[in-house]
């Protein structure tokens, strides 16, 4: 299992966590931790509590070069103990840039008004106490051999617990610094949803990216080629002499091929219509309204070119409920109006069937709320028993990209 933190280094042997870098790397961890208190540790430790004002400006002054220095090179610092690197910004004026929240702040002024002072306390006693004690015979030549044997024993003991110490405590800061620096739960929750919509955008755009590639194979291939095979099915026909076995069998094939030129020339137009490529989507709905069975009224006006993906989503929403209209509503009579406010675009479908209309029943209408909320649209629905039916869609970010044409 590999050792990714200094609280993982601990479970490894002994032998193999003292030849290894983990100590050094948490002694560093904590020195570095020590420094933004350097000031009021140097007064404290020079003056005692003799001269409480200047220690007091020393730890303000501490914490407001903390909080601007130490706040921003906290997520390389903590690289040293910790390998796993830590989501945001890392120097410091992007640190600031980046708007840090209150519990960065928070971790900030705590670290360098209490937790520097531990990380200088921790240093002193692992590492100078035991090299002052193994030392006491050379700087106290006077004491006696018993204590200077207890001292040297002393200083032996410290010095062997002080990788385990050293290591654990800059484990410990480390793990408080990852969750609170951090992204929380719900960030990351965040984070995903934002990754998602993006995603599904994305899967939208090629999807729209296929279904033209496919429209543009139709229309030069499939479609070229029936067209040429009704022509030399005409020709064939007026080559045939009345009353000839072959001129039965010849009508039927060239009225099969006739249907059949029409019917992809209805797919292709229901694939990608060039209409609305061409013309946008004003013309596109009066195009679809007007091959309805089912009288439409239009009031489409908008003042110029709507994005791509809004106008090819808004296209095929009406295109799916005139479909509803024509099969399941008994209407008479629908109509389709669009009104833009602002940036917004509400495109309203009504009809004045006999209503009960339920997503659930398996009319695409389940399938359009999904296509609408993949460019960040929404939609609502309006159909009680008895009518009328109302179908509204609303896009945001519908802004005119070009001129009307």
């Amino acid at each position: 299992m590999p050792v990714r933190t200094a609280l993982d280094a601990l479970t490894m042997r002994p032998t193999r966590l003292l030849r290894g870098s983990w100590p050094w790397r948490s002694a560093l961890y904590l020195v570095t931790g020590a420094l933004p208190g350097a000031p009021a540790i140097a007064l404290l430790l020079r003056y005692g509590i003799d001269r409480p004002a200047a220690l007091l400006v020393a730890v303000a002054v501490s914490v407001v070069a903390g909080a601007l220095v130490f706040g921003g090179l906290e997520r390389r610092r903590l690289r040293l103990v910790d390998r796993d690197p830590l989501p945001g910004r890392t120097g410091p004026r992007r640190w600031l840039r980046e708007g840090a929240t209150w519990r960065a702040v928070g971790y900030v002024a705590v670290s360098v008004a209490v937790l520097c002072w531990l990380d200088a306390v921790v240093v002193l006693c692992m590492l100078w106490f035991p090299v002052y004690a193994l030392s006491n015979p050379l700087h106290d030549p006077s004491a006696t051999a018993t204590a200077q044997l207890v001292s040297m024993l002393m200083g032996a003991a410290l010095l062997a617990a002080a990788p385990y110490v050293v290591t654990a405590w800059a484990g410990a800061r480390a793990a408080m610094a990852r969750a609170l620096l951090g992204p929380r739960a719900s960030d990351r929750l965040g984070e995903r949803l934002v990754e998602v919509t993006r995603s599904r955008a994305r899967l939208v755009d090629a999807f729209e990216v296929e279904r033209r590639r496919i429209e543009r194979d139709l229309h030069d291939g499939a479609q070229q080629r029936l067209v040429a095979l009704n022509v030399q099915l005409g020709l064939a026909r007026l080559e045939t002499a009345p009353g000839s076995p072959a001129g039965e069998p010849l009508a039927k094939a060239h009225e099969l091929a006739k249907q059949a030129l029409t019917e992809l020339r209805e797919l292709i137009r229901g694939v990608h219509p060039p209409v609305l490529t061409d013309r946008g989507l004003a013309a596109a709905v009066q195009d679809v309204a007007g091959r309805s069975p089912v009288p439409i009224d239009v009031d489409v006006r908008l003042p110029g070119r709507l994005p791509r993906s809004i106008e090819v989503t808004a296209y095929f929403v009406v295109g799916e409920a005139l479909t509803n209209v024509a099969r399941h509503s008994g209407a008479s009579r629908a109509s389709v109006t669009t009104t833009l406010d602002g940036d917004r675009l509400l495109l309203r479908i009504r009809d004045d069937g006999v209503g009960g209309a339920d997503p659930a029943a398996g009319t695409g209408l389940a399938g359009l709320a999904d296509r609408v909320a993949a460019v960040g649209g929404t939609v609502s629905l309006s159909s009680p028993p008895g009518g009328p039916t109302v179908l509204q869609a609303e896009f945001a970010g519908a802004i005119a990209d070009e001129p009307a044409r």
